[in-house]
């Protein structure tokens, strides 16, 4: 009897299920045969050998392609894993499950896409000009220049098979893998043709696509949802009607759940948060595979994964690549795959292969036969390099080299390529291919096959049309479940969200603390019902910011058919409401009992629910803004002028009798005006204000009677020595208690309209827009080039040598007169969690003038660590040992001396190549340098680097601007031009470049060394091409341990000899060396090993002659001559301060020149904004209301300079991260330069906005336009408020650690300052504990500075509405009853010779209405010269404090990162499992082969 059985056997297992009972409890006798092979699945997965049979047939299949399957055959004795196969496979079939597998063809395919590889580089020069141009292209044609991306491919990948996608950075891999997961929204059109099975692309999309998933290169998902969590709802909403054994929904997703991540190895990660490049959770590799089982959860027929393994090393690259072997084994689906970096071992799981040049298809076929067909036509390939280095190679035409005898008969442009593709026998068989495809799958067939496979799978009340599995009330239901999850897994935001409104509102409570009860505390319950409500509003600002944080997953999740967008919008209704709830309860309660409301429950329900009310309807709208928009930056300008506008015409800033007709229909549009005037109608609702102000009062009034009295308060009634609040919200609002049920059913339907509204909109919901590459220049330097020509040679040795020693110079005498870096003894050890940890141990070495030194090591060993130390730049923990220059300690002119080349090229986005070279130049140069010879020196480095055809171009972001091989040539021009004399650091240089790019930065980074540079660079897993390019290594593994330090060799023997000595296994001619020394120290993705390979080098004969060869150097070098301009080295800046000043500065300019968006923001904003304020109050009139109104109106002006601090701490933060990640570690200009620069070109910018502010709010209302009133308001306004706001809020966010902290410190003190500034609430009814924060306050001075011009000598006439009107005594006319309270008390009386209806006015000046605000115009200059002492503060605390926050690095800025408030203390996440898919000799016994 065979002991082997195939994978693709049908036999029955029902006699073996019998036979295997692990568990002597479990009566498999009893079950019935459709339950018995679902709950044996179950015994497997939850045992732990079971567990390690699935994960030993995991290995085996991650190695196999389609064709090795065919001879690939199961141990029969080990029934557990044909129980798995058969469960993935086979029972389907048996039980009638339609199978969704599907390959997919091309014939004559081309994507069209808009052609715009360079263009202008933004400022605000170009953005005039667009606008002037703008008329004329109405009238033309649209002339969009359109390009082919990639034309005429043709190719096959069938169900189980993989095809690799090879081709530089922009050659179209991207394009082909949409295309054929038809994500094509963003390309102009798409011919040719496109079937799945017989299937044409239209149909698939329209009918079934969920089985086509486009997986993009950044992993996108919840970070602070679990992996479980996240798999889970990926499984939930996919999970199928009809399912194996009738499971349950939950059995169904635990048994796959547990299924695919036993399978690849992330079981141990389910209660880990998934986490992003900022939220702490599993390690990249591991994401990664979560993305993969999320994708496979969908159960698709293909899939697309896009730059497949960014981010990742060559270990863990490796591993993501035996996951997608293995699931396309096992779910028989098929993958299109595009990876720029593939290893061999990456490779050989590939079925076929298409090669892509400029767009144009080169190769498509068999993997294994591609190599000998670009050998056919003539390229040559070195021993060592690897087959996808060799194919990406023949795409450059700086890193191909054809064969001896070749030269010039062979293709050389992308278009001769094509030809003789075109032309070749390979052609004609991928023609067949693509016919045998066809002809083998009809259309009709795989229709019926997937419509009833879309049936089946279709949960109750779902529509057999749509693309979604399981019905609308499903999704919603599970979105919900992922809400709360969410929810739960950010406690951070939610504690900082309800700890602002326990804050804020014992504040508010506070200061109101028990308003007076008579008409004295009428203002102040308006005021502090308005600031409840608005701040209940504004806080939902926060939805903005989280709407685009998320959109990139949403979009995501809608193309893998898993929802409708529609259904998050509708679950954020349900489980955001908890949080919402518990916030206006402690808002309710802490700001309604203190300043003693009203005291009845109802009234304080209605406080309630109306503040809950306006506070959804509002977070509503602010969805509806980020929904319809696609950037925050629009959305949060939009959603300031909203506010704006709602709080502006809620009544209480323009009461509705004051608004004007022509705009007045906003109040019937607003949801806070309804919400106002309830709340205002509820409080004053029968309340009795006793008068605190007769009139007449005083010196010879003392006996009048009071039926000739009125009180002095709108809404007055003469006899009465109280008001009405009715009467009184009546005449002063036009509000009425009646209508307050009224309002709430309004509200209502606002909040319904716009959650209707958003779950409408959102369904159109599209990512942010995509493109090709483009590179942008400043005018007048757009070159002509084709996209083959932008990219120069870099220098070759001889060149560097001339450029970098001068003609004719002795290169042997420069190396060894140059100086020597070693190190010896080193360790480093930081404090963690209340103990230390090691990170470096007794390390030694040294880097010589002339060589490059790799520092290689596995993820963790500490290669940065040990570059930062050996750097300089360390400035925690305890570092000992000795660091050497010539054989003395390192100096101060250490870092002068260095370059360093981070790993991340953090560059100015606004600065051009040669800007930036040059900018570098000038500062890091010696002082004694001219300048032309300083920019000379940057002309040869750009010419070295093959940067001369994009000098001009600015730097940009990635997509728009330079690519990435371009920025680590910047970053590398960068340390360069600074002449580092002694040694040039690089942190993985190769990291994120295709392996051409790579390749072309190592030979560079050779030459350099052949010119007597020394170099010392970290690098990941190198191909063997590369590796062997260095002269030395320094191998590091895990705890900082040196495994070996010397000589790689030639071949790389010298290493080789050491290994295979002490591993005593040999490599293989076509071994990679780097993998192979990885592989033997543990390190590698298929490595194990037992053997301690530190102690082995430790007692090695090697490592007593790199410790005699250090002590030689050590002994030797100090006896050298010290170098003449030793001294000029010694000081930590190259330039004096004026010349980093000029150079920042001139810097700080260009920036805000070329960033027009920012600026045109700042612009829009500032416009719209004074605009809207002044013409609310056009025309205001000599009235009572009409002074009071020019309160309002500052009130209004102070929240714009609000929304312009918040857009200038996004702007900023940018160059305060360049400044401290890169320019402040080497020592380029002082830290003050960039502060005091960027708040003075702020201050400029912002006074431009202001004037337009000055211009919209001042003349509408028809202030006064006297010269010294308009001049000095002018003065205050444009000139010195601007200084004040910019340099207050640069202040804050250069003490912040990042922008949503300093976002939430600016909202709590700008709050703080509007409410003690005395609008809200006067001074003289405030606590006495609160007092003095109204001194304090910078806005009580602005106010009264900006108020005072206004109302200043400006006459003031009653409206009739405004009149005291009462009855004189019997026998007495006005003017001999009042005449003598109008001398003491002021104001005029319009009707002396009356005898009844006296009509008073209070005052005869608007000036004197302001006056009970402290507001005066003699008050001005000590005003202005206050603002100065204000001023003075923020420049001296913000200097003070950036240097001991982030200078001095003191602890107290771990204060102000809000978020460590309640993460508790940092954990260090599990370690991940390591060699997931490494060999292992229980294999073998699990898994047979037949040959």
């Amino acid at each position: 009897m065979s002991t082997t059985e195939s994978v693709s056997s049908s036999a029955s297992a029902d006699p073996n299920i019998k036979a295997y009972n692990p568990d002597e409890d479990f009566d498999v006798e009893e079950q019935n045969p459709t339950e018995r092979l679902t709950t044996q699945i179950s015994h497997i997965l939850n045992s732990p050998d079971g567990v390690q049979r699935v994960e030993s047939l995991a290995r085996v299949l991650s190695r196999k392609t389609k064709a090795d399957l065919d001879h690939f055959e199961v141990d029969l004795n080990d029934f557990d894993l044909r129980l798995l196969l058969k469960y993935l496979r086979e029972k389907s079939l048996e039980q009638g499950i339609e199978s969704t597998s599907a390959g997919v063809a091309f014939k004559d395919l081309t994507a069209i896409g808009v052609d715009a590889s360079a263009a202008y580089g933004p400022s605000v020069e170009e953005m005039v000009r667009g606008w002037f141009s703008a008329p004329k292209k109405l009238f033309k044609k649209d002339a969009t220049p359109h390009r082919e991306i990639i034309r005429n491919f043709i190719g096959v990948v069938e169900s189980g098979e993989m095809c690799l996608a090879i081709g530089r950075p922009g050659a179209g891999c991207s394009t082909l893998l949409k295309c054929c997961a038809g994500e094509t929204e963003q390309l102009v059109a798409v011919e040719g043709e496109i079937n799945y099975d017989g299937i044409l692309q239209e149909e698939m999309m329209k009918h079934f696509k969920g089985y086509v998933i486009y997986n993009p290169e950044l992993d996108f998902h919840f970070p602070k949802i679990t992996v479980k969590q996240t798999i889970d709802f990926a499984l939930k909403t996919k999970t199928p009607a009809k399912r194996i054994d009738n499971l349950s929904r939950s059995e169904y997703v635990d048994n796959m759940r547990d299924l695919w991540c036993t399978v690849f190895g992330i079981r141990h990660t389910y209660n880990t948060k998934v986490g992003n490049d900022f939220v702490r959770g599993v390690s990249g590799g591991e994401r990664k595979r979560v993305s993969l089982v999320e994708a496979l959860a969908m159960g698709a027929s293909l899939y697309s994964f896009d730059n497949a393994t960014r981010g990742l090393d060559a270990s863990t690259a490796l591993e993501f690549a035996q996951c997608l072997r293995t699931a396309t084994n096992m779910l028989n689906s098929s993958a299109l795959v595009a990876i720029y970096q593939a290893g061999e071992n990456i490779y050989e799981l590939f079925d076929k292969v298409t090669v892509i040049y400029l767009g144009r298809q080169v190769y498509f076929g068999p993997a294994n036969k591609a190599r000998q067909y670009f050998e056919k036509m003539g390229w040559e390939k070195p021993p060592r390099m690897t087959t996808p280095e060799f194919l990406t190679s023949v795409t450059d035409p700086n890193g191909r080299s054809p064969k001896p005898g070749y030269e010039g008969k062979i293709p050389e442009s992308s278009e001769e390529f094509e030809t003789y593709w075109l032309n070749s026998p390979e052609y004609q068989e991928a023609l067949a291919m693509h016919a045998k495809y066809v002809q083998e799958h009809p259309a009709e067939e795989t229709r019926q096959r997937l419509e009833m496979a879309n049936h089946q799978r279709k949960q109750t009340l779902q529509r057999q049309q749509s693309q979604f599995v399981v019905n609308y009330f499903a999704q919603v239901y599970y979105l919900i479940q992922r809400g709360f999850n969410r929810t739960t897994g950010d406690m951070t935001y939610t504690t900082i969200y309800l700890s602002s409104f326990l804050i804020k509102g014992l504040i508010i409570g506070s200061m109101f603390y028990k308003i007076p009860t008579g008409t004295s505390g009428a203002y102040s319950r308006g005021g502090i019902l308005f600031y409840c409500l608005v701040f209940a509003a504004v806080t939902s600002l926060a939805e903005i910011s989280h709407s685009f944080a998320h959109r990139n997953i949403l979009v995501k999740q809608k193309s893998y058919s898993m929802y409708h967008l529609s259904g998050e919008a509708l679950q954020e209704i349900i489980t955001e409401i908890p949080t919402k709830f518990v916030a206006i309860v402690i808002l309710a309660l802490t700001t309604y009992w203190m300043p003693h409301l009203k005291h009845e429950a109802g009234a304080f329900f209605m406080f309630f629910i109306f503040l809950f009310l306006v506070q959804q309807c509002m977070s509503f709208i602010f969805k509806l803004v980020a929904t319809v928009t696609r950037d925050g930056g629009t959305a949060h300008a939009f959603a300031g002028l909203w506010v704006l506008m709602l709080c502006v015409y809620s009544g209480f800033i323009i009461p509705l009798p004051s608004m004007h007709h022509w705009i007045k229909w906003i109040n019937w549009l607003n949801p806070m005006r309804y919400g106002y005037e309830s709340l205002i109608a509820t409080e004053f609702h029968g309340r009795k204000m006793p008068c605190d102000a007769l009139i007449p009062n005083g010196v010879g009034y003392e006996d009048v009677s009071l039926a000739n009295q009125i009180c002095q308060f709108t809404g007055a009634v003469a006899g009465q020595d109280w008001v009405s609040g009715d009467a009184f919200i009546t005449a002063h609002y036009n509000f009425r208690y009646s209508h307050t049920w009224r309002n709430f059913g309004i509200n209502i339907a606002w909040t319904a309209a716009f959650i209707g509204l958003n779950v409408f909109l959102s369904e159109f919901i599209k990512n942010v827009e995509g493109g090709g590459d483009m590179l942008l220049y400043k005018r007048g330097h757009l070159p002509e080039l084709g996209s083959e020509a932008v990219d120069g040679k870099v220098a070759s040795r001889e060149e560097m040598m001339e450029v970098l020693n001068g003609p004719g110079v002795d290169l042997q005498k420069v190396i060894a007169e140059a100086d020597v870096f070693s190190w010896k003894n080193l360790d480093y050890i930081i404090p963690y969690d209340g103990a230390t940890r090691q990170l470096l141990d007794n390390i030694q070495g040294f880097v010589k003038p002339g060589t490059m030194t790799a520092l290689m090591g596995e993820s963790g060993a500490g290669k940065t660590t040990l570059l930062n130390v050996l750097a300089q730049r360390i400035n925690f923990g305890v570092i000992t040992g000795d660091m050497l220059v010539n054989g003395h300690p390192v100096d101060l002119s250490f870092k002068r001396r260095t370059g360093y080349v981070q790993q991340q090229d953090l560059h100015l986005a606004e600065y051009s190549v040669r800007e930036s070279l040059r900018f570098a130049a000038e500062l890091r140069q010696p002082a004694h340098v001219p300048q032309s010879e300083k920019y000379e020196y940057v002309e040869k480095i750009i010419n070295l680097l093959g940067m001369q055809n994009y000098a001009e171009a600015i730097v940009g972001k990635i997509g728009r601007g330079l690519n990435v091989e371009q920025r680590k040539k910047l970053s590398i021009g960068v340390e360069l031009v600074a002449k580092p004399s002694l040694l040039l650091f690089l942190d993985e240089p190769t990291s994120g470049l295709d392996s051409q790019s790579a390749w072309s930065i190592v030979q560079f980074l050779r030459a350099l060394a052949d010119s007597g540079q020394a170099i010392l660079c970290t690098i990941h897993q190198p191909s063997a091409t590369l590796f062997e390019v260095f002269d030395r290594l320094l191998l590091l593994k895990k705890g900082g341990k040196t495994v070996y330090f010397g000589d790689i060799g030639p071949h790389s023997r010298d290493l080789l000899q050491y290994f295979e000595r002490q591993s005593g296994v040999k490599c293989g001619d076509s071994e990679n060396p780097a993998e192979y020394i990885l592989n033997c120290i543990g390190a590698g993705a298929t490595a194990s090993v037992d053997a301690d390979w530190h102690e082995l080098w430790i007692n090695s004969p090697e490592f007593q002659v790199v410790n005699e060869e250090i002590d030689k150097l050590h002994r030797e070098l100090p006896l050298r001559p010290i170098p003449e301009n030793a001294d000029t080295l010694q000081s930590k800046y190259a330039a004096p301060y004026l010349t980093q000043f000029r150079c920042v500065i001139s810097r700080t300019n260009l920036q805000f020149w070329r960033s027009p968006i920012y600026i045109r923001a700042k612009f829009l904003e500032s416009i719209m904004c004074a605009l809207f304020v002044g013409l609310s109050y056009v025309g205001v009139d000599h009235s009572v209301a009409g002074a009071q109104e020019s309160f309002s109106s500052t009130f209004m002006l102070l929240l714009i300079s609000l929304a312009m601090i918040n857009q200038l701490h996004v702007f900023a933060y940018d160059t305060r991260e360049i400044f401290e990640v890169r320019e402040a570690l080497s020592n380029t200009f002082h830290w003050s330069c960039l502060l005091l620069a960027h708040t003075f070109l702020e201050i400029i910018w912002s006074m431009a906005c202001m004037f337009m502010v000055f211009i919209g709010f001042f003349f509408p209302p028809h202030f006064s336009a006297t010269p010294h009133h308009a001049g000095y308001f002018f003065f205050m306004l444009v000139i010195v408020f601007p200084i004040y706001f910019c340099s207050y809020g640069l202040w804050v966010l250069y003490f912040s650690p990042n922008v949503p902290s300093a976002s939430m410190i600016n909202s709590n003190l700008f709050a703080g300052l509007l409410l003690f500034c005395g609008i809200l609430q006067l001074k003289d009814l405030s606590p006495r504990f609160w007092v003095f924060m109204y001194v304090a306050s910078p806005f009580t001075y602005f106010v009264q500075a900006f108020v005072g011009p206004m109302v200043d000598n400006r006459k003031l006439i009653c409206e009739p509405s405004e009149l005291s009107i009462m009855d004189p005594p019997e026998g007495k006319t006005c003017g001999e009853y009042l005449n003598q309270y109008v001398e003491q008390s002021g104001g005029y009386l319009n009707n002396s010779d009356a005898t009844r209806a006296c009509e008073y006015c209070p005052y005869t000046n608007q000036a004197e209405v302001v006056a009970m605000y402290n507001v005066k115009w003699s008050y001005r200059w000590r005003n202005f010269g206050i603002a100065w002492i204000y001023i003075l503060f923020n420049f001296a605390a913000m200097l003070l404090s950036y240097y001991f926050m982030r200078v001095k690095v003191w602890s107290l800025k771990s204060i102000l990162d809000f978020q460590s408030w309640f993460s508790g203390p940092r954990k260090e996440r599990h370690e991940p499992a390591s060699n997931l898919f490494a060999s292992r000799p229980e294999d073998k016994k699990i898994v047979g082969k037949k040959e």
